[in-house]
């Protein structure tokens, strides 16, 4: 059997390799006769932990679990190397095991804990890096940590509002189909064999429905494989960013929505820069670092506002030139450039546009819940109207 190792060596240097043995005990013993310290011992995507020899499920790396620990050990008085070993010893298997093994390695060798985040890019952003290396000029680790993470709070609360808005209405979709899916697709079809001798003295719609009834009853195979290719044709579609760029571009030349969905990515690109400046990056630098966090087609204007900043042209006048800066921001910003304090306006500037986005937010699930029950009440009522007219109509005959 073949196993994945992390393991320490006498320069109490991480490495990892692969080895061949019949199990996890006597690979781990093979390790220590070499002189080298197993940390873990994984083999098809299970980790056998060197504490207890317990298998578990590999855990996924939370960054800003991470970032609260290490500011509050750092906050108690523990230095780097202590505060990541403490960690390191209370998680004894997972990807956040490699992860801490790994900076505590770097560290030891003596490379600044900046290019020890910045090796394991899956794990830690652009931004944390850059928020570690502002804080090794400045030496208040734990005071950037703090940033980070209440950054990190504030962007997960915005976050969770728009997901909890959006639930409720999905249900509600999702089951409205379901129930016209049911109708249409099972009841209707069984009505329509006891109205085939009728056929002709039914209502109009009656007969649509019907018809529609006896086609499904004859080609329902046809007609779900049809949904199937539609549906993975539309998946496939949505996994290219070609298409989701032109959906996007669509949904945003929608009059009210476009606007606040520009107004969320701008309060993004606010609160980024913002928290970069106050960490001590240079605000052309710091907008540049935000460019990934907007949408594509704002790319390019980005772009045109730092060539402008870099021209000389004032921020607040060459992002709003770019399109990139409400009435509100630009008069702000102008504010912060006077005062030279821009990194605490433009967090200020994303809190505003948070709690603008935030009331159309409420305010349109208010309005569109009550219209989707309407809609999909409508609909399923209807569905059952039509199938049952002719009986009605055949009751009122017979009096």
């Amino acid at each position: 059997m073949r196993f994945n190792i992390l393991a320490v060596d006498a320069r109490q240097q991480v490495i990892s390799l692969d080895l061949e043995a019949a199990s996890a005990t006597l690979a781990a013993d093979e390790l220590r006769q070499r002189g080298l310290k197993p940390l873990s011992v994984e083999s098809k995507g299970l980790r056998l932990s060197m504490a207890g020899l317990a298998l578990t499920r590999k855990a996924k790396f939370a960054t800003t679990l991470f970032s609260v620990e290490l500011a509050a050990l750092l906050g108690a008085g523990l230095n780097l190397a202590e505060a990541l070993n403490t960690l390191a010893d209370k998680d004894a298997h997972g990807e956040r095991r490699e992860v801490l093994a790994g900076l505590l390695g770097a560290i030891r060798r003596g490379e600044p804990f900046s290019r020890a985040v910045a090796a394991f890019p899956r794990q830690f952003s652009p931004l944390y890096v850059a928020t570690i290396k502002s804080a090794e000029r400045t030496g208040s680790l734990k005071e950037a940590l703090g940033r980070y993470i209440a950054y990190q709070e504030q962007v997960e609360l915005v976050r969770k509002k728009i997901v909890a808005a959006t639930i409720y209405p999905a249900i509600l979709c999702t089951v409205g189909a379901l129930v016209v899916g049911f109708l249409v697709l099972y009841v209707v079809p069984r009505f329509a064999r006891v109205y085939e001798d009728m056929s002709s003295t039914l209502p109009f719609f009656s007969r649509v429905l019907l018809n529609f009834g006896n086609l499904v009853g004859s080609y329902g195979w046809l007609m779900a494989l049809f949904f199937f290719a539609l549906a993975a044709l539309a998946a496939w579609g949505l996994s290219k960013a070609a298409v989701r760029s032109a959906i996007n571009l669509k949904i945003w030349k929608i009059p009210a929505l476009g606007a606040r969905m520009k107004t969320y990515q701008l309060a993004r690109l606010y609160r980024t820069a913002g928290m970069l400046m106050d960490a001590g990056i240079p605000a052309l630098r710091a907008l540049g670092m935000t460019r990934d966090l907007l949408a594509a087609h704002l790319r390019p204007q980005l772009l045109l506002a730092q060539q402008q900043i870099e021209k000389g042209i004032k921020m607040s006048a060459a992002l709003a030139a770019a399109g990139l800066a409400t009435p509100v921001a630009a008069r702000m910003m102008a504010v912060g450039e006077r005062s030279g304090d821009m990194g605490r306006m433009f967090c200020e500037i994303a809190r505003f546009h948070d709690d603008e986005v935030m009331r159309f937010v409420d305010v349109f699930t208010r309005a569109f819940e009550p219209i989707l029950m309407t809609v999909l009440g409508a609909s399923v009522g209807l569905v059952v109207v039509l199938m049952y007219m002719p009986i009605f109509e055949l009751a009122g005959a017979i009096r």
